[in-house]
Formats: structure tokens, sequence, C-alpha cells
């Protein structure tokens, strides 16, 4: 369940890695299902051979959307990383046009503004985008049990042209799974 991630995650714990955490799960979804990371050119589908992710980044301007290159390769530290230098960049005011070009896929989370559920825009050419969401306690059952536990809605909007509702399920039930073991996810196993 997603209470072992929140425990790692959630604001009280002092570690403010979820955004990441979704990178690189999204990242091992995309690799395993390229229709997700792909695109329509005119009348071709284009499948990428890379994982470019967007994040979706507030600045005091107004939102902007920087690329974080090749994630399908980086480990957990350096996604962090990077997503830091992004977030100071970005609030600094000196990202570049190249900064935010050319991602394939857009992971936004609009959970750090309040919100429980919407539904994200696709940031064309892109195919898809994951909208993550607020952190919040919830009634769940639990081995026969009602228990209180924090809980995160997430979805996936997509181009049905290119993803039908099968691959978008099976996409974010992979998110799911990988951020569910953080242990995997952090250790990279």
């Amino acid at each position: 369940d997603l209470f072992e991630l929140v425990c790692y995650f959630h604001p009280s714990s002092g570690i403010n890695a979820e955004y990441g955490a979704f990178l690189k799960a999204s990242a091992q979804g995309l690799s395993e299902m390229p229709e997700v990371n792909a695109f329509i050119d005119g009348n071709q589908i284009i499948y990428r051979d890379y994982v470019d992710i967007s994040v979706a980044v507030a600045t005091p301007k107004g939102l902007v959307v920087p690329v974080i290159r090749n994630v399908e390769n980086m480990n957990y530290a350096d996604i962090e990383k990077s997503l830091n230098d992004l977030g100071v960049k970005a609030r600094e005011g000196s990202l570049a046009i190249e900064d935010m070009d050319g991602g394939t896929f857009t992971v936004s989370n609009g959970g750090v503004f309040g919100s429980m559920f919407g539904t994200p825009i696709i940031n064309l050419p892109q195919s898809a985008i994951l909208g993550m969401h607020a952190i919040l306690e919830r009634p769940v059952a639990l081995n026969g049990n009602v228990v209180i536990r924090p809980m995160m809605y997430i979805a996936l909007t997509y181009d049905h042209r290119l993803i039908d509702g099968r691959e978008a399920v099976t996409f974010l039930k992979r998110v799911k799974s990988a951020v569910e073991e953080p242990a995997t996810l952090l250790l990279g196993i």
C-alpha cells in the first residue's frame, strides 16, 4: 500500500521527494510501454528510445515546464539533483528555452496546491501527462478492517488516437506498483 511510500515522502517526514519517485516510476513505465512515450507526426507514430520528462514548476511569474533528459538512465539521486537544479533555475528566472524544449512526457504535481483530483492537459506533441494530487488521510479497507491511511490520487491524461484505455491503465498500475515499493525504487533493484 501507499503507507510505506508516504512514510518516506510525506511532508511531516522532512523529506520532499515524492516528485522524484514518480519521475523514476514513470521513466520505468515509459521504457516498458513505448506507446505512452511516443507521439503522432502527421500520419506516423514516432517511438522514442529515450525518456525526457517535463516537470511542472510553479514560479512567482507562473508555471514553467523544464525537462529532465534521459531519465531512464538516471538513478534516484540524479533525478532529485536535476529536479532541485531546475527548480532553482526556474525560481530565479534563469531557465533557457532549451531547458523547456523537447520533453517526451510530463509529470505535474497539483497536490502541492492541495488538489485532490484533476485532469492535467497534454503538453503537445506529447501523448500523455501524469497528474499527481494531494496526499490526504482517507479511510481504506486493509485486511478486512477500515483504517486511516495516507492516499494520493494520480491521473493520466492521454491521446486516445495513440493510447487505448488498456495501455493507460497498465501504465498507471506500473507507476503505482513502483512507488509502492520505495526501497526497490530508491535502490534501483
